[in-house]
């Protein structure tokens, strides 16, 4: 399947902006109106995090907010997570083919009509002004339970979409502000922990309305022309700036790269990612997976959405820091993933850890196709070691940190979210407050960083000890192959997990009773360089 971002005959170059008009913002304009697009988005997750009551969303911050115009490309977006902004497109796409009225508020969580994985449930709003729908303000937020077969709704073992929870296509969630109660009760009804979903689903709603009376306030003290025309001078300046960017910084030609995912929770085997990544002269970036490995029984399979996003990160990762993100940049993409695959499964394969598993090692895949052509650091962990508990009436979920990799001139910063994620983590006290567990240690995992000229980052060590019976589950990867140094540098530590001191599964689905103690020990990123080449 061919997907391209863009049509492919727009003039980027010419400076009179969409179909020759005059622009209708000079340089110090294009900075002010990125500033205050950005920072609808960046309210907009505030009053999320401020209302939410949840863990996950309220102390994590597993959750993100994002600006889009009335065609459904990209605005502006807060500083969150990467998978799920990068495949916020694709959710705007399905509700605007369903033709929002002015007000409206739809929700969705299907990995194929819009969504990433069940977990993570996408509000999107249709902004109000002047009878007419402006925009679109949408929060995703990774719900801690949607039902399924395992609280959390992470199952390690799952094969097929509905084990993983309720499946939500889009549909029409409130009018004018007013929820639609039958819709809220199916919805509680299917989930383990509904006062808690309830809680952040409003406040979900209250993010996306605080973003459209921001975006109205912002037309009504401009003018809705001018603000309009600003944001196609915004994605026009993103995407010239982006393609010049990119041909400046990376030589045009075609560049391969295969990597490897653990099994997929049914079977061992390896499973291939391939990709060729063509930039061109004209500084596009056009990434080909044919060749990857066919979509597999278990859940590490993506949906197509969720490769754009990875894709996107690549992308973002290259190009000047100070280029706004939004739609401009997604402009300048394109993607070809053969159906069927694992980077684009069909309905109803299973998807849960293909949007926090296998979005990081295409990552990794396409960092390490590019190695040559540029300067990108080593391997850090490639996963986001989910750890998953439950038990009557709770549940919890997060994801730790590890090493990233080391970069010329830089060791790689320890205990961090790499790639695709970016969360923080739970405070032990919050924790153990609200959970029947105690965490026993957190820490740096010392020495798990590859060795070379700048050190790949540290790893984290942490240990929960359960005070009663709880479901665990454990979606990670890096327990087998190593995060790869770079230019001669040192592999990072592979992780572990452990129950009581023996070794579980990369992926893993166990009963603990009181005392028992389950040890995530997460891997270390690779080192740069040789130390023996600056002796």
């Amino acid at each position: 399947m061919e997907w391209e971002m863009g049509n492919g005959k727009r003039e980027t170059g010419n400076v009179k902006g969409d179909a020759g008009r005059a622009p209708v913002l000079d340089a110090i304009g294009l900075e002010v109106m990125a500033h205050a697009f950005a920072g609808i988005a960046e309210e907009m997750g505030a009053v999320l995090v401020a209302s939410a009551v949840s863990p996950n969303v309220r102390e994590r911050r597993d959750s993100s907010a994002a600006l889009f115009d009335a065609q459904g490309e990209m605005i502006a977006q807060a500083a969150h997570i990467p998978v799920h902004l990068g495949a916020m497109p694709d959710a705007v796409a399905a509700v605007r083919a369903l033709a929002p009225r002015p007000g409206d508020t739809f929700i969705l969580n299907d990995p194929f009509t819009g969504g990433t994985h069940l977990p993570d449930i996408t509000m999107v709003h249709a902004i109000e002004l002047a009878g007419t729908v402006a925009g679109f303000t949408v929060v995703r937020a990774h719900h801690s339970d949607v039902g399924g077969m395992r609280p959390g709704s992470m199952p390690p073992h799952s094969t097929d979409l509905f084990q993983e929870g309720l499946v939500l296509p889009p549909v029409r969630w409130a009018a004018a502000g007013v929820v639609h109660q039958d819709l809220r009760r199916l919805l509680l009804a299917n989930v383990r922990t509904p006062e808690m979903r309830a809680h952040d689903l409003a406040a979900q709603q209250a993010a996306c309305e605080r973003g459209a009376v921001r975006y109205r306030e912002l037309a009504q003290r401009h003018g809705a022309d001018y603000v309009a025309g600003a944001v196609q001078d915004l994605l026009a300046y993103a995407e010239r700036r982006t393609r010049a960017s990119l041909a400046a910084r990376v030589a045009p030609g075609v560049y391969r790269a295969e990597d490897w995912l653990e099994g997929d929770g049914v079977e061992e085997r390896e499973i291939a990612i391939r990709v060729a990544v063509e930039i061109t002269t004209d500084g596009r970036l056009r990434c080909d997976f044919t060749g990857t490995d066919p979509a597999v029984k278990g859940n590490v399979n993506c949906p197509l959405s969720v490769t754009r996003s990875a894709v996107l990160f690549v992308l973002r990762c290259l190009v000047d820091a100070d280029i706004p993100t939004n739609g401009g940049l997604q402009r300048v993409i394109g993607i070809t993933a053969p159906e069927g695959t694992l980077v684009n499964a069909t309905w109803p394969h299973a998807v849960a850890a293909g949007n926090v598993e296998t979005s990081q090692r295409i990552t990794d895949t396409l960092f390490a196709a590019l190695a040559s052509a540029a300067q990108v650091p080593a391997q850090g962990q490639g996963t986001m070691n989910n750890v998953v508990f439950g038990g009557a009436g709770w549940t919890y979920y997060e994801t730790l940190g590890g090493g990233q990799g080391a970069s010329p001139g830089a060791p790689g910063p320890s205990g961090v979210h790499v790639g695709m994620s970016n969360t923080r983590n739970t405070p032990v006290e919050v924790f153990e407050l609200e959970h029947p567990l105690r965490i026993r240690a957190y820490a740096l995992r010392r020495g798990s960083g590859g060795a070379g000229r700048w050190r790949g980052g540290e790893g984290v060590v942490r240990e929960y000890e359960a005070l009663e019976e709880i479901d665990a589950s454990l979606l990670t990867e890096r327990r087998r192959h190593a995060p790869r140094g770079a230019q001669g540098g040192g592999n990072g530590a592979t992780g572990r997990n452990l129950l009581n001191g023996e070794p579980l599964g990369a992926r893993a689905a166990v009963t603990l009773h009181p005392g028992d103690i389950l040890r995530v020990e997460t891997p270390g990123g690779g080192g740069y360089a040789s130390s023996a080449a600056f002796s």
